[in-house]
């Protein structure tokens, strides 16, 4: 398990599957404001990449977010998109509403931030997130992520056409951070 100050990053368990389906998918709201695709609901037992990892993909990495005092699962993470000749990934995540408002978020970028640079060798890290999304936004910025620019009307999330932010992190603003 790869652990920060309030949160650990483990492998996804079976038993994880359904309350990730019923606190973070089952939400329409939610599932169209964090996905790129139009919600749609996850039948049970179906094998949705959201929540069954599939191994041998390894332009994704999948993890489940428990909370370090008491273990309790509290969302989901990732590095997606990662390319290895540019060493590049892309940082997302979702935690429960229970969970939100605690710092979690933040401690899941630093720890997804210390994986991809530290463990994987990456150079860069990118986020991209609503405009609107101001949890994100601080997560990113507390981690040394830098605003790079706003693709104007490029989500279409619930009717309306929404602004989303490119945040970047360098390898070497990492580390200049950790001394």
């Amino acid at each position: 398990m790869l652990r920060g100050t309030t949160v650990g990053l483990r492998a996804r368990h079976e038993e994880d599957i359904t309350l990730l389906r019923t606190e973070l998918y089952d939400d329409v709201v939610n599932g169209s404001r964090s996905e790129a695709a139009p919600w749609r609901p996850i039948t049970p037992g179906a094998n949705d990449p959201r929540l069954v990892v599939d191994d041998t993909n390894e332009r994704n990495v999948s993890f489940s977010v428990v909370e370090l005092e008491g273990g309790s699962l509290i969302g989901s993470a990732n590095l997606w998109g990662i390319d290895n000749h540019s060493r590049s990934a892309h940082i997302g995540l979702g935690l429960f509403p229970s969970a939100r408002g605690k710092g979690h978020g933040t401690d899941v970028v630093a720890v997804l931030s210390h994986y991809g640079f530290a463990v994987r060798g990456l150079h860069r890290l990118q986020i991209e997130t609503l405009a609107d999304n101001a949890a994100m936004l601080r997560s990113a910025e507390r981690n040394g992520f830098v605003r790079e620019g706003v693709l104007r009307s490029s989500a279409w999330v619930m009717g309306e056409f929404l602004d989303e932010v490119l945040l970047g992190l360098l390898a070497d603003e990492w580390k200049s951070r950790l001394t």
